[in-house]
């Protein structure tokens, strides 16, 4: 355990990135996943492969990509296609173990949106949209989900189901998975800058840990629910002097993922 000071954000990105560990085969989303992504294939996961919707598996980033379509996912990668062969072939085909997702909103069930805030016909504001999210949520064996959280991102009921998760619980979704072919399990871990959620019986949200300095109070203060809690939550390590120093030095020295 690093000395250091650290930022609620990077200790998000720390456990974001620990929750990795061995895990084979992950497919990249855009933002806050980019980053914790690439810190764990720096620490924890050094032989996991990155799969990027531009077309690009098994890449090796020499700098954090600036976006799925940055040249620098090319170099180094283990095949280059076309964005139709990538989710036909890899993600339909059942290739891909995690898909790490950033969300605008989510409920307790794990649904997402990345689509509008507000209604839909005069959204405040219009938020970029699926791209390939929904295909990787009900695709991917597991998806992970990195997130800043307050009461306008963890909400009673989503404005606009983007990407599904367990729907309105495990039972239902469930049968839906069943019925429509989709090879995923949904949603397995949710991590925040206040801590780590895992998804119980019922597939609704479970805080299992809380980050260093984060209370319980801060969390009922950031949600639109009461939270289910583990009965014996854990505290989660801070950051080492390594992953650190790779976050500010190589990944984000400029500081766009961290402020």
């Amino acid at each position: 355990m690093t000395d250091a000071a650290f930022s609620r954000n990077e200790m998000m990105i720390v456990a974001a990135a620990r929750e990795l560990a061995g895990q084979r085969v992950c497919f990249v989303g855009v933002g806050l996943p980019n980053i914790a992504v690439n810190l764990a294939k720096r620490t924890i996961a050094p032989d996991m492969e990155l799969v990027y919707e531009a077309g690009v598996f098994g890449a090796r980033p020499a700098r954090l990509p600036l976006s799925i379509g940055d040249p620098t996912i090319v170099t180094g990668a283990t095949s280059v296609v076309s964005m139709y062969e990538l989710f036909s072939l890899y993600l339909q085909g059942g290739l891909i173990d995690v898909g790490f997702l950033g969300a605008a909103q989510i409920d307790r069930f794990g649904n997402i949106n990345t689509t509008v805030i507000g209604d839909y016909g005069a959204p405040a504001p219009r938020l970029p949209g699926s791209g390939g999210a929904c295909e990787i949520a009900i695709t991917a064996r597991q998806v992970f989900v990195i997130m800043r959280q307050s009461k306008r991102s963890f909400v009673e009921r989503i404005d606009f189901r983007t990407s599904p998760g367990n729907l309105g619980g495990a039972e239902q979704a469930e049968r839906i998975r069943r019925e429509g072919g989709w090879l995923g399990r949904g949603p397995s871990v949710v991590v925040t800058d206040l801590g780590i959620w895992h998804f119980d019986e019922t597939g609704e949200m479970r805080l299992d840990s809380l980050h260093p300095g984060a209370t319980l109070g801060d969390v009922r203060a950031s949600g639109g629910w009461e939270p289910k809690v583990a009965p014996e939550i854990g505290t989660t390590a801070a950051p080492t002097d390594l992953e650190l120093r790779l976050i500010r030095e190589e990944l984000d020295p400029g500081g766009a993922y961290t402020r």
